[in-house]
């Protein structure tokens, strides 16, 4: 493997290129104590692995790492430093690759195989090859092939995975590091939050970068920018779907149904993030008012098999929305199954007593009364 070396002290770059020349498999390109001038020999030359000090004067060195894995998602990035209680608590118990100066052969050999392996590793199953990928957000977050395989995505942490997806929902907008640091890590000192951030942001890098470059996360003078390239995204093609207005009618009611199909579940719906539940309100409501708008089409054409089993994903999905019990009710009277209108009349007034303690509408309890004298129960 090709490596550049980075550290501020000449006589520890010295050492650590003598060390990796005894235990072999490493040919060192360049060594630099000034970081720019080691940036600039990271971008020019095809380089494999990077072993760079945390601490360089003036600069943070995960921040650094996160600029290099931005020009090169699959480089190798070993951070260095002299203080291991330092490097347990910045990077969660060794959850980065590190190395203890003064660096130890047996260690860095450790650190070379297991970088190593990884690479065979990833040689061995490759992700699939594939010019656009599908992107679930709606119940689990998935990706999937063309051929509809799943990739999996396997996150260092949990604050990784949510700000990858914070970042997502935000996606094609910059993101400002105070906002996410405030969002994430609001218990921590200024400079030990944007040690969480840079972290969190290198290990998005390394988990994105086997797909190229469908996933570009770039700095800006205040953030970051996510932007997708050949990736569609179920939450985009049901909002496009919603904001076209397509008439309903016979020659377009398997296009509705399509839409609403993308909806599987609620956006994020495994995730209980704050900073998203504005986003799942506001795509709940737009699937309610597509189900409803073809429950009422469903109802006027005498499908009411479709109509009852649309009404009872709604009322399973939120069991608040009135208007899908009201019509419901109108369905199983039509079909004669009187027992079940009274049923849903009641377990409405339940649902309502129990959660809002209110009645219902005072248009559906007229017209349920209506139905019981006209059909004297």
């Amino acid at each position: 493997m090709r490596a550049i070396l980075i550290d501020d002290e000449e006589l520890a770059l010295n050492y650590l290129e003598h060390q990796l020349l005894t235990i072999g498999n490493i040919h060192v390109i360049g060594k630099f104590t000034d970081p720019a001038m080691g940036k600039q020999a990271v971008e020019k030359n095809d380089v494999d692995i990077v072993f760079l000090d945390i601490q360089i004067p003036k600069l943070n060195g995960i921040e650094l790492a996160e600029q290099l894995l931005q020009m090169k998602p699959h480089l190798h990035i070993v951070f260095v430093t002299a203080y291991e209680r330092y490097a347990i608590k910045a990077f969660e118990l060794n959850a980065l690759d590190y190395v203890l100066k003064p660096v130890g052969k047996q260690r860095l050999r450790n650190t070379v195989q297991r970088i190593q392996s990884r690479t065979d590793e990833h040689a061995a199953f490759p992700f699939p090859k594939t010019e656009k990928l599908q992107m679930n957000l709606f119940q689990q977050v998935t990706i999937l092939a063309e051929e509809q395989q799943i990739i999996p995505l396997r996150w260092r942490t949990a604050k990784v995975q949510q700000l990858f997806l914070y970042l997502v929902q935000h996606r094609g907008t910059a993101v400002n590091k105070t906002a996410i640091i405030e969002l994430l890590w609001p218990e921590l000192e200024p400079d030990n939050a944007l040690h969480q951030l840079y972290t969190a942001v290198y290990y998005i890098r390394k988990t994105l970068a086997p797909f190229g470059e469908c996933f570009q996360i770039s700095n800006t003078s205040e953030g970051y920018l996510l932007k997708l390239e050949q990736i569609s995204l179920d939450v985009d093609k049901f909002e496009q779907f919603y904001r076209s207005g397509l008439l309903l009618s016979a020659e377009t009611i398997g296009e509705y149904e399509a839409a609403i199909g993308l909806c599987k579940g609620d956006y994020l719906q495994e995730h209980n993030y704050v900073w998203a539940e504005s986003e799942r309100q506001r795509l709940q409501l737009q699937w309610v008012q597509t189900a409803l708008k073809m429950v009422d089409w469903y109802y006027t054409n005498d499908k009411w098999d479709k109509a009852m089993t649309l009404c009872l994903d709604i009322c399973h999905r939120y069991p608040l929305e009135e208007e899908a019990y009201f019509y419901l009710m109108k369905v199983y009277d039509v079909m004669g199954r009187h027992s079940l209108v009274h049923k849903q009349y009641d377990q409405l007034k339940k649902v309502l007593q129990k959660e809002l303690q209110v009645q219902p509408n005072p248009s559906i309890t007229e017209w349920f009364d209506l139905w019981k004298q006209k059909n004297k129960e």
